[in-house]
């Protein structure tokens, strides 16, 4: 999935802030939980300090001849007692800010899913399904990590640095000054290898991304790469996505493989400076040899900090990354527009007027629907035509799966671009040609939209879409399970089951766009009939390839090329539509063949 990520310097600066903002709410909503978490991270980071304190004065009172039994004891004692101290706040620390990275996790995972379920057609016909799964999963683990740990140890070093700092200067300024000597190397090369670890992260997470949707897209087409034998040529396919993906990750380890040895490395110059010029003084008397002790062991507590640098500047930058990921898809809005002051629905939908009508998708140069204008009242409408001349793209319009222009469409004599969006379809029912069914039992299936139903209800339909009769065939009937997109269903039995769930919703319109095309002539007139029985004073649009089970219908549109170019019932288009005619004798003639 690509997502486009400003390469200018300031401005991809500008961009990481942006997305860093973006989780500051979730701060906020935390903050109790956060303060007590650094309070006792505080809390450890003084004890730890403290110690060494406490050795340099049991290392003095030995140099000095006034050190006791007793004493040491209670030296030994009292960094025993802190260290059990230090155990009590280190796990209070894990355990509150820890926790919140998961709930951050938690609650941007909810929003982008929620996010989701908002956007239109166009958004998902962009971006693949395995992309969104990478987010939701490799990205979201990211801004994890740099929420938790990340975010410890960037406090930890910090408060730990300025604290040794100033026990180290406060021990020797000029010593510190020497310890200090290496560092703006450091600074230089984290600041270089920053902007590479932004850059090689940002390519493994669309490469997951890649992976991803492949698997994803290979598993729901099990049953064509087995009938085609494309196992070997999958195979390697996702071979050289893996090989992809390894380099990237090695060009990134490369680079994460730089940083960290940098920071050991000039924790260790520092050492052995400190080591030199440190034991020099303590042999000329400037400082104790307790002051000596105590000054090395702050500095090992200084190495952490830049030892973690790298690893600190790692997690920041994959979850920067990841954060930029998501957030430009939290910035994506839906095509429709939300009326400030959104009309009530009618109770009963009377008639849908449709006034000049045009569509045309992005990207294409030619309309798909040009200026159409009919009268959609009760009963049942039959809209035929030959492959893209817009019956498709008239259903999902009605349906609002695509936005119309203001006027275009009245529903019950308002227009639909002042109806709350959810309302409007919650009005409509829709079976498409590729339907929709879930691993789970054709029950469920079925009352998807009504999970509350009776037996007796789910029969009444069942019967009215033809396939009653075929669920009972199975052993466990209504409760019999369907597999993964329904694998244990012909195309057929797919379709009606999506029907039968549309139909027990009761809602004031259907659409059937080719819905049904999997079945028999003889089973679609029959399905037909029950339709048009069952929708009594309401509206049904059922489009088909084919005539005869639409002979009945009240009304029947015949579309060519973005325009309804006949309109008639069954016998008055016989007379006077002669593409109407002969597609219809063709197809008559063929089923008694």
């Amino acid at each position: 999935m690509e997502i486009a990520i400003t390469k200018k310097g300031h401005e991809k600066q500008n961009s990481s802030w942006q997305s860093v903002r973006l989780i500051f709410p979730f701060f906020r909503q935390y903050r109790l939980r956060l303060a007590i978490g650094f309070l006792s991270l505080l809390a450890v980071n003084a004890l730890q300090l403290l110690i060494p304190r406490i050795i340099k004065h049991a290392v003095d009172a030995l140099q000095f001849g006034t050190a006791s039994q007793t004493s040491l004891m209670k030296y030994g004692g009292l960094i025993i007692f802190m260290a059990f101290c230090i155990a009590i706040f280190r796990f209070g620390w894990r355990i509150l800010i820890l926790g919140f990275s998961r709930h951050l996790e938690k609650d941007l995972r909810n929003w982008l899913f929620s996010h989701l379920l908002t956007l239109d057609r166009f958004f998902f016909q962009k971006n693949t399904t395995g992309g969104l799964m990478a987010l939701a999963t490799n990205d979201l683990a990211a801004i994890q990590l740099a929420g938790g740990m990340g975010l410890v140890a960037f406090a930890d070093a910090v408060v730990m640095t300025v604290a040794a700092l100033s026990f180290m200067a406060y021990i020797h300024p000029g010593l510190t000054l020497i310890a200090l000597a290496p560092m703006p190397v450091l600074a230089l090369l984290t600041r270089i290898l920053s902007a590479r670890l932004h850059r090689y992260f940002k390519k493994v997470q669309e490469r997951f991304s890649q992976i991803t949707e492949f698997v994803r897209t290979t598993l729901a087409s099990m049953r064509l790469i087995k009938a085609y034998t494309q196992e070997k040529s999958q195979t390697e396919r996702f071979n050289t996505l893996g090989r992809s993906y390894v380099q990237d990750n090695l060009r990134l380890a490369i680079v994460q493989g730089t940083l960290f040895p940098a920071s050991g490395l000039v924790a260790n110059i520092s050492l052995l400076l400190v080591l030199f010029f440190g034991g020099r003084l303590t042999i000329q008397g400037v400082i104790t040899i307790g002051d000596f002790v105590a000054f090395i062991s702050y500095l090992f507590m200084l190495t952490w900090p830049m030892m973690a640098l790298g690893w600190v500047t790692n997690l920041f930058q994959r979850g920067a990354t990841s954060l930029e990921r998501i957030q430009n898809i939290l910035e994506q809005q839906s095509v429709f527009d939300r009326p400030a002051t959104p009309s009530a629905i009618p109770g009963k939908i009377s008639n849908i007027a449709v006034r000049n009508l045009s569509f045309q998708y992005p990207g294409q140069q030619k309309p798909a629907l040009k200026e159409i204008s009919l009268e959609i009242t009760p009963g049942l409408l039959g809209i035929v035509g030959r492959t893209g001349a817009g019956k498709t793209t008239l259903c999902h319009l009605l349906a609002r799966l695509y936005p119309a222009e203001r006027g275009t469409l009245v529903f019950g004599g308002i227009d639909v671009n002042d109806m709350e969006l959810d309302k409007v379809r919650s009005s409509i029912g829709m079976v498409p040609q590729d339907v929709t069914v879930f691993s789970d039992t054709i029950r469920a299936n079925i009352t998807m939209g009504q999970p509350a139903a009776t037996d007796e209800q789910i029969e009444k339909v069942a019967r009215a879409a033809a396939i009653h009769r075929e669920i009972m065939a199975f052993p466990e009937g209504y409760g019999t399970r369907i597999g993964e997109r329904g694998v244990k269903l012909s195309g057929g039995q797919r379709q009606r089951i999506a029907l039968a769930r549309v139909l027990l919703t009761e809602r004031p319109i259907i659409i059937i766009d080719d819905g049904l095309s999997a079945v028999d002539i003889e089973t679609e007139h029959q399905i037909i009939r029950s339709i048009g029985s069952f929708m009594q004073q309401r509206i049904c649009i059922v489009v088909s390839h084919r005539l005869a089970p639409l002979a009945e219908a009240d009304q029947l549109l015949v579309m060519d090329d973005g325009q309804v170019v006949a309109q008639g019932v069954h016998e008055q288009l016989l007379r006077e539509n002669m593409f109407y005619k002969t597609i219809f004798e063709y197809q008559t003639s063929r089923v008694e063949k």
